[in-house]
C-alpha cells in the first residue's frame, strides 16, 4: 500500500510539476508553454524534479519518468545527448530485482538502483554504450535512476544517498 501511496504522489506530481519554474538549455527545456504539464520535448514523457542527497547537497534533476512498459523498454535509447541537469526515471511496480543493459544506447550512462527505502543501492557507472551485458541491482528496486555517465562519481553520489520524488 506504501508504495502506491508513493506511486500516485508522483503522478500527482507530474500532473502539477508544470506549475513550477525550471531552467534547461534552449532545445532540452522540458516545460512546454505556459499552463501545460512539464514534458520533454524529445521522448514526450512528463518531467518531474528529482533530488538526489549527496555530500550535504541536494542535487535536483529533470527527470522524464518512464512509466508504462514500452516507455521503459525504450529508456534512453537512441538518444545523443543528456543535459547534466537531466534524468530518467524508470518506477518498478511492483518492486523487484532489475537488471539493465545499454542495447541501442548511444551515449554511456551512471544506473542509479534505488531501494524501498529510497536510499541509492548501488551504481552501475559509466555503462557501455550498445553493451547488452545485464546490470544488476544490489537487491530489490523501488525505481532506477540513469544520469550522464560519470556524472554519479563527479557529484560525489553513491550507495547510501537518499533520493526523493
Amino acid at each position: 500500500m506504501k508504495q502506491m501511496t508513493r506511486f500516485a504522489s508522483l503522478a500527482a506530481l507530474a500532473l502539477i510539476a508544470g506549475c513550477s519554474p525550471g531552467t534547461a538549455d534552449a532545445g532540452t527545456k522540458p516545460a512546454q508553454e505556459s499552463g501545460a504539464a512539464a514534458v520533454h520535448p524529445v521522448s514526450g514523457l512528463p518531467v518531474v524534479p528529482v533530488t538526489v542527497r549527496a555530500g550535504g547537497k541536494a542535487l535536483v534533476f529533470l527527470t522524464e519518468v518512464a512509466r508504462t512498459a514500452p516507455q521503459q523498454a525504450k529508456g534512453l535509447m537512441f538518444r545523443t545527448g543528456l543535459a547534466d541537469t537531466e534524468a530518467m526515471i524508470f518506477l518498478r511496480d511492483p518492486p523487484d530485482r532489475a537488471a539493465f543493459w545499454m542495447r541501442n544506447t548511444v551515449i554511456p550512462l551512471d544506473i542509479v538502483f534505488i531501494g524501498l527505502d529510497h536510499k541509492i543501492m548501488n551504481i552501475a557507472a559509466n555503462a557501455v554504450p550498445y553493451d547488452e551485458t545485464p546490470l544488476p541491482s544490489a537487491g530489490i528496486t523501488l525505481a532506477v535512476f540513469e544520469i550522464n555517465g560519470g556524472l554519479a562519481a563527479k557529484l560525489g553520489i553513491k550507495p547510501g544517498d537518499q533520493v526523493d520524488w
